[in-house]
């Protein structure tokens, strides 16, 4: 019987859950412009590489190097960026663009500010939120490919009117 609810609630479903998550990022981004400041990124960077084995130094000094010549700009430039994810993911618009770019700035996060969810040790029992919003970006990307256009879309819509739109809005 739910099986039967889930294949024919399928369109909506995946809409729902495209549409929630984009309201999750793009929540995320506004608070980079109410509740942030440039420093607080330097010091996230500072606290995700403590602890951190040696061999992973040169990753967070280049990082931190690069953060604290500009800090604004790589502030705004995330919040932005995850503003533009959470419309696109909202909206349903240019999803194979806005799926691989949430990928990876989900990553770039766990990478960088989250570090990549460690340091791992016998106490430690989260790896990163980033990680797991880059794994959910993977699934709406298989969703997509499976189940083929989201007629609650702006793609489908626009795919309709523009011949090669489908090449930024579709995983063919």
């Amino acid at each position: 019987m739910a099986e039967h609810w889930f294949h024919k609630n399928r369109g909506c479903l995946k809409t729902l859950i495209r549409v929630v998550f984009g309201m999750v990022w793009f929540i995320d981004g506004s608070f980079k412009f109410i509740f942030s400041a440039p420093s607080d990124l330097v010091n996230l960077i500072q606290n995700a590489a403590l602890g951190q084995p040696a061999w992973l130094g040169p990753w967070f000094g280049f990082w931190m190097g690069a953060v604290s010549q500009n800090p604004a700009f790589w502030l705004y430039f995330v919040g932005i960026a995850e503003l533009l994810i959470g419309l696109g993911l909202i909206l349903g618009g240019m999803r194979k663009v806005t799926y691989m770019m949430g990928f990876l700035l989900s990553l770039f996060i766990w990478a960088v500010p989250e570090g990549l969810g460690g340091p791992y040790g016998p106490s430690s029992t989260d790896i990163g939120t980033g990680i797991i919003y880059a794994m959910v970006f993977v699934a709406l990307m298989v969703i997509n490919a499976g189940y083929g256009p989201s007629r609650l879309s702006v793609d489908y819509w626009l795919e309709k009117r523009i011949k090669w739109w489908h090449k930024v809005a579709e995983f063919e």
